[in-house]
């Protein structure tokens, strides 16, 4: 496999590209050819023109790529109508959601690759698109609420008095929350944490955040590095504790989601209706059910008593050029992984964990155990 189509994603809110003409070049160098559908890079501040000197070929409509033997693109597909057997598809798929789409990729013979299911290993942390675009979010998440507080986030000591910080409060210390309490702490405001996992109260308290001790009981991570599903108990037990803090905080970032699960709900009406006027809440799980009662995608909720709920999903398209910038290191990562450099060409590889990992069709058939059917 050498030749590779870029696609043009069609959803209009998608503002990001699979590959930037830096990468397109280092991939034609190694060997491959590339096909860019024309304005696939423009939204992210990359024009044809570049694709062009990079080394592409751009080409007017997605479909006459197809004969392409790797396709790039970031959302899922409708269907892998057109595309023609054993081409290997790469994409986010949503794989727990989209039995159908498997089902077609496998009965067209079309090789798919999820995105969200490389594994997040050391090995495979270059690859890792999850990592690399939830970590652009954290930080849009922060600016957004900044922008959108009725107060500054840093002390400040003035002739007419002192204003003390922001307090933030950031629920769920993955990739996301990481990124956000690094942000808030730059912008001066004072950060406590909360997380599932006791494991990462020292990186908490190393970027200069305080972490909220609620006890839990037994905890842990997936060997994915994903925190485990709470029983409801825990979940009670941790609303409880979290709602004093939230009171007091001028941002709560809520950042908790259960992969390939929906997201547990975390702040209810109640706790919201006790925190400040003015105050706002990030839920960055608004696309898999929401941690905040009363979230909705896409859209700013205000309470009655002044609250604002901003949706937090899908931030990262609101820094297209790093975010592509990001998304193509990690395509490039994949490609260059798999490709054997004495035959010059990409070999699907199964006995490698990483695609054993994300490969989810191939052969006519859903090969993933995780999601075969009977």
């Amino acid at each position: 496999m050498r030749s590779i189509l870029v696609c043009r994603e069609t959803d209009p809110r998608e503002t990001r590209v699979a590959l930037i003409p830096d990468d397109v070049k280092k991939l034609i160098g190694m060997g491959f050819s590339l096909k860019v559908v024309s304005g696939a890079g423009v939204k992210s501040g990359f024009a044809d023109d570049a694709y062009e000197k990079a080394g592409a070929q751009i080409i007017q409509n997605e479909q006459d790529g197809y004969d392409s033997e790797i396709v790039l693109r970031i959302l899922k597909p409708q269907s892998a109508a057109g595309l023609k057997p054993d081409t290997l598809h790469l994409s986010y798929l949503d794989p727990f959601n989209e039995k159908e789409l498997l089902r077609d990729f496998a009965q067209s013979g079309v090789q798919a690759v999820s995105l969200e299911m490389i594994p997040r290993t050391t090995l495979a942390q270059k690859m890792d698109v999850q990592s690399s675009q939830t970590s652009l979010a954290g930080y849009v998440a922060v600016v957004n609420a900044a922008a959108r507080l009725p107060k500054i986030l840093p002390m400040m000591v003035t002739p007419s008095g002192t204003i003390n910080p922001a307090r933030v409060f950031i629920i769920g210390v993955g990739v996301a929350g990481l990124q956000a309490i690094a942000t808030a702490k730059r912008l001066g405001a004072r950060v406590d944490a909360f997380d599932t996992r006791p494991v990462v109260e020292e990186q908490v308290k190393s970027l200069g955040a305080s972490f909220v001790k609620i006890d839990l009981g037994e905890m842990g991570q997936t060997a994915q590095g994903y925190a485990k599903e709470l029983t409801p108990e825990q979940i009670q037990k941790q609303r409880e504790a979290q709602a004093k803090v939230c009171e007091r905080s001028n941002i709560v970032i809520t950042t908790a989601k259960v992969f390939g699960r929906k997201a547990p709900r975390l702040i209810a009406k109640d706790v919201i209706d006790r925190m400040q006027p003015g105050s706002i809440i990030v839920d960055m799980a608004v696309s898999t059910g929401g941690n905040v009662e009363g979230s909705k995608l896409f859209e700013e909720v205000v309470t009655d008593n002044g609250v604002i709920i901003m949706s937090g999903d899908f931030l990262e398209r609101q820094v297209p050029f790093d975010a592509s910038k990001m998304l193509s290191g990690n395509f490039t990562a994949f490609l260059s992984h798999f490709y054997d450099k004495e035959a010059k060409e990409f070999k699907v590889n199964l006995e490698d964990e990483i695609m054993r990992g994300c490969l989810l069709t191939q052969g006519g058939k859903i090969i993933h155990e995780r999601f075969k059917e009977d």
